[in-house]
């Protein structure tokens, strides 16, 4: 938006479909951020994945007929991105995709379906590294539709640096940096099921004899911990740190700060890249390759052996070597503008 704002071509309106809507999680976000208020707010909340994308469909379809838009530019691989896209094609308007050409190759994973449904009929796939961008040709998109452009979620937290280094959070936490690990988790594969959620306890009680373990909890994984029962055995944990969601520049901070970050979230291995902060993903695979063969990610799965024994070298200072990958300098948003004023 910032960068749209400096161009005498685009109109921008910014609409938020309201998929999420959890106050820590989302309205945060666009107060920290300095986000403009949506021109356009949906409000859809909570449903199901096909309630959701049909309920995002019927109210957008709407809004595309009375805006009547040159293009629908939409992000990353949430319901909203497909649902979005689905109905700008059906009447067609261009479908901008930035972040196109992520992969994962595994189709359990919602995100994944979003992804190839959205890249099979986008006009513009704007990708953020040169593995996605192979992903596309590979599949068969014409080569004039691609433009790698580098990743906007680094502009954001090149553009906030400054901003974030300023938190007390290091001190509130009792925190000196480098000597701490920093925690994400909300996938199901992760903390839906109990024997799961407890050999993840057992590498937080592993990891805590050397250092102290961040964990923000994602509100998915809190019901769990509930449900299962784990209240008392994580009162236990000397070492853990349990804390409500975090905003964007505590986060931040805590992040860049880390000894290393465990985490299943995809965002949080190209931050941790950018940074060259040491993390340790715990899925199966990743859409994001790029941060395991340039960057500063390793891919663990469920094998929390290998976690723990990563965790342990990160703590000592052993840590593969790691480069930012090409075009993550902060200007993705600038180049997309560019492509936008040309070709739109």
């Amino acid at each position: 938006m910032d960068a749209m704002a400096e161009s005498n071509i685009i109109d921008p309106v910014l609409l938020h479909t309201g998929q999420h809507y959890d106050e820590k999680m989302s309205d945060m976000f666009f107060r920290e951020l300095g986000i403009p208020k949506p021109d356009i707010y949906l409000g859809v909340g909570s449903l199901s994945h096909a309630k959701q994308v049909a309920r995002i469909m019927e109210l957008f379809d709407d809004i595309c007929i009375s805006e009547k838009p040159d293009g629908v530019l939409v992000v990353g691989d949430v319901n909203s991105t497909m649902a979005c896209s689905l109905v700008a094609a059906k009447q067609g308007i261009k479908v901008i995709h930035v972040e196109a050409g992520l992969r994962s190759y595994d189709r359990t994973m919602p995100e994944e379906i979003n992804r190839l449904v959205t890249d099979s009929i986008a006009d513009l796939l704007l990708t953020p590294s040169i593995d996605a961008s192979e992903n596309l040709l590979r599949e068969g998109v014409s080569p004039e539709k691609i433009e790698m452009v580098g990743n906007v979620m680094i502009d954001t937290l090149f553009k906030f640096m400054p901003k974030f280094e300023k938190s007390a959070i290091l001190e509130q936490m009792n925190l000196e940096p480098k000597t701490y690990v920093l925690v994400t988790m909300h996938r199901p594969s992760n903390v839906d099921e109990k024997e799961n959620l407890q050999k993840i306890l057992n590498v937080f009680e592993e990891i805590g004899k050397k250092a102290k373990v961040v964990f923000p909890v994602h509100p998915r994984t809190l019901k769990n911990i509930k449900h299962f029962g784990l209240e008392d055995r994580i009162s236990k944990m000397k070492s853990l740190i349990l804390c409500e969601p975090l905003g964007y520049l505590d986060f931040q901070k805590l992040m860049s700060n880390a000894g290393l970050v465990i985490t299943d979230s995809g965002g949080v291995q190209e931050e941790t890249t950018a940074l060259g902060i040491p993390c340790i993903t715990v899925r199966e695979n990743t859409e994001r390759p790029i941060t395991i063969s340039v960057g500063s990610n390793e891919l663990t799965g469920n094998n929390y052996e290998k976690i723990t024994s990563l965790a342990k070298d990160a703590l000592a200072g052993k840590w593969k070597k790691c480069e930012v990958p090409k075009l993550w300098d902060g200007k993705a948003a600038k180049r997309i503008v560019k492509i936008l004023e040309n070709r739109i």
